[in-house]
Protein backbone atom coordinates (compact mmCIF):
# COMPACT_ATOMS: atom_id res chain seq x y z
CA UNK A 1 0.00 0.00 0.00
CA UNK A 2 1.38 3.41 -1.22
CA UNK A 3 1.45 6.25 1.60
CA UNK A 4 0.72 8.47 -1.33
CA UNK A 5 -2.97 8.19 -2.41
CA UNK A 6 -3.90 6.88 -5.98
CA UNK A 7 -7.40 7.50 -6.97
CA UNK A 8 -8.75 4.21 -8.34
CA UNK A 9 -10.80 6.04 -10.75
CA UNK A 10 -7.69 8.11 -12.37
CA UNK A 11 -4.75 7.69 -14.96
CA UNK A 12 -1.31 8.77 -14.76
CA UNK A 13 1.56 9.73 -16.87
CA UNK A 14 5.39 8.66 -15.65
CA UNK A 15 5.38 12.56 -15.11
CA UNK A 16 3.35 12.58 -12.02
CA UNK A 17 -0.21 13.86 -13.73
CA UNK A 18 -3.52 12.75 -12.73
CA UNK A 19 -6.20 12.90 -16.01
CA UNK A 20 -9.64 12.12 -14.78
CA UNK A 21 -12.30 12.26 -18.00
CA UNK A 22 -15.51 13.38 -18.52
CA UNK A 23 -17.22 13.40 -22.24
CA UNK A 24 -14.88 14.95 -24.62
CA UNK A 25 -12.70 16.76 -21.68
CA UNK A 26 -9.70 15.52 -20.21
CA UNK A 27 -8.88 17.04 -16.31
CA UNK A 28 -5.59 17.42 -15.22
CA UNK A 29 -3.91 17.85 -11.97
CA UNK A 30 -0.05 16.34 -10.32
CA UNK A 31 -0.43 13.39 -8.10
CA UNK A 32 -0.18 13.87 -4.24
CA UNK A 33 3.55 12.10 -5.06
CA UNK A 34 4.09 14.89 -7.25
CA UNK A 35 3.05 17.88 -4.56
CA UNK A 36 4.22 16.06 -1.53
CA UNK A 37 7.91 15.83 -3.39
CA UNK A 38 7.59 19.70 -4.55
CA UNK A 39 6.75 20.43 -1.11
CA UNK A 40 5.29 24.02 -0.75
CA UNK A 41 4.07 25.25 -3.84
CA UNK A 42 4.04 28.68 -3.61
CA UNK A 43 3.26 30.04 -7.41
CA UNK A 44 1.56 28.25 -10.45
CA UNK A 45 1.98 29.99 -13.93
CA UNK A 46 0.19 28.86 -16.71
CA UNK A 47 2.09 28.20 -20.17
CA UNK A 48 -1.00 27.67 -22.31
CA UNK A 49 -4.41 29.65 -22.16
CA UNK A 50 -8.08 28.20 -22.93
CA UNK A 51 -8.71 28.10 -26.71
CA UNK A 52 -4.47 27.25 -27.30
CA UNK A 53 -4.22 23.61 -29.08
CA UNK A 54 -1.81 21.51 -27.39
CA UNK A 55 -0.33 18.01 -27.90
CA UNK A 56 0.47 15.43 -25.77
CA UNK A 57 3.64 16.22 -23.76
CA UNK A 58 3.54 19.90 -24.38
CA UNK A 59 4.24 22.10 -21.30
CA UNK A 60 0.82 23.57 -19.64
CA UNK A 61 1.50 25.00 -16.64
CA UNK A 62 4.63 25.55 -14.34
CA UNK A 63 4.56 24.76 -10.44
CA UNK A 64 7.10 26.95 -8.15
CA UNK A 65 7.52 25.29 -5.00
CA UNK A 66 10.02 26.82 -2.42
CA UNK A 67 12.35 23.59 -3.32
CA UNK A 68 12.36 24.16 -6.64
CA UNK A 69 10.08 24.28 -10.23
CA UNK A 70 8.55 21.65 -12.03
CA UNK A 71 6.85 21.54 -15.50
CA UNK A 72 3.21 20.33 -15.55
CA UNK A 73 2.86 18.38 -19.30
CA UNK A 74 -0.56 17.65 -21.11
CA UNK A 75 -1.13 13.76 -20.92
CA UNK A 76 -3.76 14.25 -23.66
CA UNK A 77 -3.95 16.56 -27.02
CA UNK A 78 -6.60 18.69 -27.49
CA UNK A 79 -7.79 22.25 -26.78
CA UNK A 80 -7.62 23.95 -23.42
CA UNK A 81 -10.83 24.30 -22.62
CA UNK A 82 -10.28 26.47 -18.75
CA UNK A 83 -7.58 26.25 -16.58
CA UNK A 84 -7.89 26.57 -12.94
CA UNK A 85 -7.34 30.28 -12.35
CA UNK A 86 -7.94 30.15 -8.69
CA UNK A 87 -4.54 28.42 -8.57
CA UNK A 88 -2.85 31.97 -9.45
CA UNK A 89 -4.06 33.38 -5.87
CA UNK A 90 -4.29 30.05 -4.03
CA UNK A 91 -1.38 27.70 -5.31
CA UNK A 92 -1.43 25.80 -2.06
CA UNK A 93 -4.62 24.42 -3.32
CA UNK A 94 -2.45 21.83 -5.02
CA UNK A 95 -0.81 21.04 -1.98
CA UNK A 96 -4.36 20.54 0.13
CA UNK A 97 -6.53 18.99 -2.55
CA UNK A 98 -4.81 17.34 -5.14
CA UNK A 99 -7.63 15.67 -7.08
CA UNK A 100 -10.07 17.95 -6.37
CA UNK A 101 -10.07 21.80 -5.67
CA UNK A 102 -6.12 22.14 -7.42
CA UNK A 103 -7.12 20.49 -10.76
CA UNK A 104 -4.78 23.04 -13.32
CA UNK A 105 -6.17 22.70 -16.84
CA UNK A 106 -9.36 21.09 -19.29
CA UNK A 107 -8.72 19.98 -22.26
CA UNK A 108 -11.17 18.63 -24.65
CA UNK A 109 -10.53 16.49 -27.38
CA UNK A 110 -13.01 14.34 -29.31
CA UNK A 111 -10.14 11.22 -29.33
CA UNK A 112 -9.87 12.09 -25.28
CA UNK A 113 -10.84 9.16 -24.02
CA UNK A 114 -8.18 7.03 -26.99
CA UNK A 115 -5.63 9.06 -25.71
CA UNK A 116 -6.02 8.16 -21.86
CA UNK A 117 -5.70 4.58 -22.94
CA UNK A 118 -2.30 5.59 -23.20
CA UNK A 119 -2.03 6.83 -20.05
CA UNK A 120 -0.96 4.66 -16.96
CA UNK A 121 -3.51 2.44 -14.62
CA UNK A 122 -2.70 3.47 -10.70
CA UNK A 123 -1.25 -0.34 -10.47
CA UNK A 124 1.38 0.70 -13.16
CA UNK A 125 1.34 4.22 -11.62
CA UNK A 126 2.25 2.75 -7.94
CA UNK A 127 5.07 0.70 -9.39
CA UNK A 128 6.64 4.16 -11.05
CA UNK A 129 6.40 5.76 -7.91
CA UNK A 130 8.13 2.52 -5.95
CA UNK A 131 10.74 2.85 -8.24
CA UNK A 132 11.44 6.32 -7.29
CA UNK A 133 11.34 5.95 -4.09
Amino acid sequence: MSKYEIRQDLRYTKTHEWVKVEDETAIIGVTDYAQQKLHEIVYVEFTKSPGDKVSPGDTIAIIESIKTSAEVYAPVGGEIAETNTRLEEEPELINNSPYDEGWMVKIKSPSVKEDIEKCLSPQEYEKIIAEEE
